[in-house]
């Protein structure tokens, strides 16, 4: 608002959409690199892990989250090539290396 004068943003405003893309890059990203975890894959004692069962590096992070933005833009089809997958993987947890992976015993904590 202090850079409208209190005006809100209009749709398809360019800026405003890089800015949210950018923002949205980082809070994935950062958490994946640091911890493995979102805030809501803690509820849900979901990780992401890489081959080597750690968290991804911002390598595979960043292509993760891209590859993922982009089966978005193709209605989903990325996502719902995890029904069809041998290993339950969505098309960019293969693309990145990398996969889900849900801590059960914390669940049975609960």
């Amino acid at each position: 608002m202090p850079f409208t004068g209190g005006e809100a943003i209009e749709s398809g405003n360019l800026p405003y959409n890089i800015f949210l893309l950018t923002v949205s890059y980082f809070y994935f990203c950062w958490h994946w690199v640091s911890g493995g975890q979102t805030l809501g894959m803690r509820s849900w004692h979901i990780f992401v892990t890489n081959a080597s069962s750690e968290n991804p590096n911002w390598k595979q992070a960043s292509l993760r989250f891209f590859s993922a933005m982009f089966s978005i833009l193709l209605c989903g089809l990325g996502f719902i090539w995890s029904l069809f997958d041998k290993n339950k993987l969505a098309l960019h947890d293969i693309l990145s290396k990398t996969s889900l992976v849900v801590n059960k015993q914390k669940l049975k904590d609960q």
